[in-house]
């Protein structure tokens, strides 16, 4: 987070398969009021459904749709192969994030928050996502 109130989430990409699962990736909500934080821990993005999902480790123990990707449709990928390093990049620009239904309630509840204060489908970021596979030899 920065001085002006940007949050940046890093949520790594590794293939092009959905519901590939992001080990050692981490989504953190944090209330700087009361140091109270929601840490979300490798999160599964499918990337056809619209979805990032994950456990919440404060919540219940199961995986729950945590943000959606409301224009997942409608994004265009932009591919472009670098043979020198063997390297195929595809990016999506422009995915629109929002919370999840539902997970508006259970933030505010676990940041300590009034009631109502984190807006459910809350729409709050707007990301760049780049797909990274190795490019295949000719035989």
């Amino acid at each position: 987070s920065s001085a002006d109130g940007q949050v940046v989430f890093h949520i790594p990409v590794t293939g092009s398969k959905n519901g590939v699962k992001h080990v050692g990736s981490n989504i953190v909500f944090f209330n700087s009021a009361n140091n109270k934080q929601v840490q979300i821990k490798n999160p599964i993005i499918d990337l056809g459904k619209g979805t990032v999902s994950a456990v919440i480790p404060q919540g219940s123990d199961e995986v729950t749709t945590v943000l959606q990707i409301t224009n997942a449709s409608t994004l265009k990928p932009v591919v472009t192969n670098d043979r020198k390093v063997s390297l195929k990049t595809t990016a999506y620009k422009g995915a629109e994030l929002s919370l999840a239904p539902g997970i508006g309630a259970a933030l505010s509840s676990l940041l300590g928050l009034p009631a109502g204060s984190i807006p459910e489908n809350l729409a709050f970021a707007t990301a760049d996502v780049s797909l990274y596979s190795a490019i295949k030899a000719k035989r």
